[in-house]
């Protein structure tokens, strides 16, 4: 049995680093999902049963069940029914214990042991061991790997069975994270040597049918080893990409829980007799990608012409109606430990944009692809976009695209779309997924190699007044010359039947694993 020497990070329970959320973004949480006064009692005492029907939007007919391919909310929700990774995160952002039992680090962080979780079963019948882990991790390794998870992994050296119920990782160079890392819905565990186009988990639930882009429908695992989560019998996750269409399927009850409903009715939602919202702060947000290896876009005057001509205040006041806060051109909210406070907050200044347009050197209508998949709301947010742009001289053509095909036809494809993100639990997750420059969601196109080596350098520095310091200067490098228009981070606002509860408020990847947290409070 392989152990790490010097060893000095150890846990058994959560991983204790982010506590300030406690007191900063969940302690503002609205916490509006109760059920009725006459449910509560039975609330407190759950019972399984029930065919809960869930309406959530990023489905698409392309839709696949490998995990290494999820990029939008539907199948990131349908993969936690049907898997568990080794480490979750909490409402608090804190890494805990899932298929994984305990993990300690030697002293520079660069070796580290993780213990399984004993008799835990699969789908099939099979026991999980750490040769399972291994096989499943090594998807999303290797410079093959199409993985969203590649970026994450690209820490890892190897990773092997150093016992049956023990995986060792060995890493490039030290590395705090790695815990947060595992906890990515990506690296679900699957039994070794099967296919990860038909996965065998170890989840609350089992995939009876997938239809692409239209459904998915789960059955209770009777040997789910998770005490007190997957309640319902069955679980039925339809694909309402349609805004319009998920509100209308919570008002008639055609299903129990829906995501992302829209600001500006969730108050007239909120008075049906039938609906509760729960209202979460986040780490999520919306943003306006510039592809920065396409003209006109390659000119950073021009992309900084798009970043001061965005009234921040106004699309918060009107998109968001208050359920959420500006953006700053960066991806880092403001109660993460390595946020850089002391970055200037970019104002609305048409002067401003118009001086760096006209020393762009372009002339012409800038063209925006845009639809409410990107974010809810989006189409609307255009229009003010367009609006505020005028002021400055600068005339912006909006193409509205439709819903379906959305991330697979646009996102990534056309140079000038929106897009949105549910955050992550640590700055360097957020920052290698999305802006280091060989990440397979580098969406921005944007290539900065003294960035890279900054974030390499952050991830391996343990002194956290050094490491602060680091991811200060690559908020910095994003904010100067990136191509992601960051106007604002939204609340997670969802909607539920009365009598459906038990959401655990998670501030990032809000709701992702709300099928094996909910249950009926009336049965």
């Amino acid at each position: 049995m392989t152990q790490p020497t010097n060893a000095t990070t150890t846990t058994t329970g959560a991983m204790h680093r982010r506590t300030f959320l406690a007191s900063t973004a969940l302690a503002g949480a609205a916490l509006l999902w109760r059920p009725d006064d006459s449910l509560r009692a039975q609330a407190a005492r759950p019972k399984r049963g029930g065919h809960l029907k869930l309406g959530i939007d990023g489905a698409a007919a392309t839709d696949s069940l490998d995990p290494a391919t999820y990029t939008a909310t539907y199948l990131q929700t349908v993969g936690y029914q049907w898997g568990n990774c080794l480490v979750e995160v909490d409402e608090k952002v804190e890494a805990r214990p899932e298929l994984a039992t305990a993990w300690e680090a030697n002293a520079d962080a660069t070796v580290w042991v993780f213990k399984l979780r004993r008799g835990v079963t699969f789908h099939n019948g099979k026991e999980m061991t750490a040769a399972d882990v291994v096989y499943s991790l090594h998807h999303h390794l290797g410079e093959k790997s199409q993985s969203g998870a590649k970026g994450y992994l690209e820490v890892v050296k190897s990773v092997r069975a150093s016992d049956t119920y023990e995986v060792t990782f060995e890493l490039h160079g030290p590395y705090a994270d790695l815990p947060y890392v595992l906890s990515d819905y990506h690296l679900l565990i699957v039994p070794d040597g099967s296919d990860f186009r038909s996965p065998i988990g170890t989840g609350p639930y089992v995939i009876r049918v997938f239809e692409p882009g239209v459904r998915t429908l789960a059955e209770r695992n009777p040997n789910y080893w998770k005490e007190g989560r997957g309640w319902a019998d069955s679980v039925e996750t339809l694909a309402l990409n349609d805004l319009t269409a998920r509100t209308s399927a919570l008002q008639t009850g055609a299903v129990h829980f829906v995501n992302r409903l829209d600001p500006k009715t969730v108050h007239l939602l909120a008075r049906a007799s039938n609906v509760a919202i729960l209202d979460v702060p986040s780490a999520g947000h919306y943003t306006f990608v510039m592809r920065c290896d396409t003209p006109p876009f390659d000119n950073n005057d021009l992309r900084l012409a798009l970043k001061w001509g965005i009234d921040r205040h106004d699309l918060v006041d009107k998109i968001l109606r208050g359920y959420g806060r500006v953006g700053n051109d960066h991806p880092i909210p403001e109660f993460d430990p390595f946020f850089h406070a002391a970055l200037p907050q970019r104002q609305y200044d048409p002067e401003r944009a118009a001086f760096h347009f006209k020393k762009s050197g372009h002339s012409g209508a800038i063209t925006l692809h845009i639809a409410d998949a990107a974010f809810t709301g989006a189409v609307d947010a255009a229009q003010l976009y367009k609006e505020h742009l005028a002021k400055a001289g600068i005339a912006l053509d909006i193409v509205r695209v439709p819903n379906d095909g959305y991330w697979s036809d646009v996102w990534m494809k056309k140079p000038f779309c929106g897009s949105y993100w549910g955050g992550r639990p640590t700055a360097d997750l957020m920052l290698s997924v999305a802006y280091r420059s060989d990440a397979p969601w580098n969406e921005s196109f944007w290539k900065r190699p003294e960035f890279d080596r900054l974030l390499d350098q952050a991830r391996g520095e343990l002194d956290d007044s050094k490491r602060r310091a680091l991811y200060a200067e690559c908020q910095r490098m994003i904010w100067e010359d990136g191509g992601e228009i960051v106007p604002m981070f939204n609340n997670f606002l969802f909607g539920a039947a009365k009598n459906v509860t038990g959401m655990v408020p998670v501030p990032v990847l809000t709701g992702l694993r709300a099928a094996e947290q909910l249950y009926f409070a009336d049965l």
